[in-house]
């Protein structure tokens, strides 16, 4: 059986002031890829996974959408996530 899961996470810093976006990509429990807003690029961590964020990373369009998910994704959504994960404690 294989199995790929992959988890976007938005990490709050006072606020909105400092977020960091980070999607990471899975298989087999394994993690393979990440992609760190922080560092703006993909990582790989496997041979395949390797292969992968060379591929990702070479594709402008594709980066500049991850580069710009801590806006779109994270700070839109802050209203909706704080409740659950930024205010418990």
């Amino acid at each position: 059986v294989f199995q790929w899961m992959a988890k976007a996470e938005c990490h709050f810093v006072n606020g909105t002031e400092k977020v960091r976006y980070l999607e990471r990509q899975f298989y087999n429990r394994m993690e393979h890829v990440r992609f760190d807003s922080d560092l703006g690029r993909y990582e790989g961590f496997t041979p395949h996974g390797e292969c992968n964020a060379r591929q990702a990373n070479s594709d402008p369009d594709w980066m500049e959408n991850r580069r710009t998910a801590v806006d779109w994704y994270c700070r839109h959504n802050y209203r909706v996530f704080a409740p659950f994960s930024v205010e418990r404690r």
